[in-house]
C-alpha cells in the first residue's frame, strides 16, 4: 500500500484503489486526489494552530490528537485515534501498537511538559527542544497516517512560540538519509544528529 508496511486485517485499502489508498470517508480511489485532499486541508490546520489560535502554554498529548482530527477527521474514521496496528517502513518497525498509550503518557510527561512553551528558550535550548520532541514523537508514531507531517506542525509550533519563523524542511526532504539516520539515532538517546538537522531548517 505504499508508505508502510500493513499487519492487520483491520486497516483495509479503498476498494478500487487497487490497494493503493487507505478506506476513506470520501471513496477515493486515486493516490494524487487523496494527497491532495489532505494537504489542502493541512494547510487549513496550519492557518488555524499557527496564525489563528497559536497556543500560549505547555502543548500536550490532547492538542496533538485534536490536530490530527482536525485535519483528517473528514477523511479517515480514525483520525485523532492511537493506531491499533504495528507499522514499519523501509524495514524500520516503529513502537509496537500495544505501547502506544504509555509511550504518549511519558512523552507528554518527559517531553511536552519538559520544553513547552518554548517562550524563554534561547536558540541552543529551543534546537534541543524541537529535535527530541520530533526524534521521540516519530519514534512512537502514534497514527495511522500522517505522523511525520504532524510532528513538523509540532516542531513549528514550538519555534513560532520562541519568536521564529516555521522552519524550512527542504533540506530534510533533499538529504532524506541523513534525516532518516536522525531519527534512527535516536533509540539510543543521541540527538546531536537531529540538532544538525533542526538548526538547518532554521537557518542558525
Amino acid at each position: 500500500m505504499g508508505r508502510y508496511a500493513l499487519h492487520a486485517a483491520d486497516n483495509e485499502a479503498q476498494p478500487g484503489s487497487g490497494g493503493l489508498v487507505l478506506r476513506n470517508l470520501a471513496g477515493i480511489t486515486a493516490v494524487d486526489d487523496i494527497n491532495d485532499l489532505e494537504l489542502e486541508l493541512l494547510a487549513q490546520l496550519y492557518q488555524s494552530v499557527l496564525v489563528d489560535e497559536l497556543p500560549d502554554r505547555a502543548l500536550s498529548v490532547a492538542d496533538i490528537k485534536r490536530w490530527h482530527r482536525r485535519w483528517l477527521g473528514n477523511v479517515y474514521a480514525w483520525a485523532g485515534q492511537e493506531r491499533s496496528v504495528n507499522m514499519s517502513k523501509g524495514g524500520f518497525s516503529f513502537a509496537a501498537a500495544g505501547q502506544i498509550p504509555r509511550l504518549m503518557a511519558g512523552f507528554e510527561r518527559n517531553v511536552l511538559k519538559r520544553f513547552t512553551p518554548c517562550y524563554d528558550l534561547a536558540p541552543a535550548g529551543l534546537v534541543e527542544a524541537i529535535a527530541v520532541t520530533h526524534v521521540e514523537l516519530i519514534l512512537i508514531h502514534p497514527f495511522r497516517e500522517g505522523n511525520g507531517r504532524l510532528s513538523r506542525l509540532l516542531a513549528d509550533v514550538m519555534a513560532v512560540q520562541a519568536g521564529y519563523n516555521p522552519l524550512d524542511y527542504s533540506s530534510w526532504e533533499t538529504h532524506k538519509t541523513g534525516y532518516v539516520t536522525a531519527i534512527h539515532a535516536g533509540l539510543a538517546m543521541n540527538y546531536e544528529p537531529m540538532k544538525f538537522w533542526v538548526r538547518t531548517a532554521m537557518n542558525l
